[in-house]
């Protein structure tokens, strides 16, 4: 594998496919937003009426990706992460947000009060944070600030920087 591949994940809303589409067209690597592959698709197993969404088939996707994910210099984005294996990933960045802004970037999207209500839960509780760090080796899980234009320039230099180390690491 001549390039890494990362996974981006936290509470929607914190700036995920903004980071990964820039990080991409930088760094070169693919860009691969789970929630447009599983409607590209149909990678569904059901509707939930409470939510007002699909149901993500996480089988199906993780058998659509593997092949990619193989072969190196992928860039993943989704808000969940527990049902990727763990092979994949070569660092995982878990972007956070606080919550008056987040709250702000999830009404504008026309979320339900429930669904605003149980983003912000989440991201105050660190669910994701704890979830990555539950299922990829702990020094390969970290957090980003995602509040500002700032912070994003910030976060996709380091990032890149991190790129570059891995692959003189893993390619001299």
């Amino acid at each position: 594998m001549k390039l890494p591949n990362i996974l981006l994940t936290g509470t929607p809303g914190v700036g995920k496919t903004t980071l990964g589409k820039e990080l991409a067209s930088r760094s070169g690597l693919k860009y691969v937003n789970v929630g447009d592959l599983a409607r590209e698709g149909q990678l569904y197993d059901g509707y939930d009426e409470e939510y007002g969404c699909p149901i993500l088939d996480e089988d199906r996707v993780v058998d659509e990706l593997e092949n990619e994910m193989r072969q190196g210099g992928v860039i993943v984005d989704y808000h969940g992460c527990d049902f990727f294996p763990e092979r994949w990933f070569h660092i995982v960045f878990v972007l956070r947000t606080d919550n008056s802004i987040l709250y702000k970037r999830l009404e504008t999207r026309g979320y339900n009060e429930k669904k605003l209500q149980d983003n912000i839960q989440c991201e105050i509780f660190q669910v994701l944070y704890e979830e990555a760090r539950a299922s990829y080796r702990e020094e390969i899980v970290h957090q980003l600030p995602s509040n500002e234009p700032e912070q994003l320039e910030d976060n996709i230099n380091q990032i890149l920087k991190w790129i570059e180390q891995w692959v003189k690491d893993h390619n001299s």
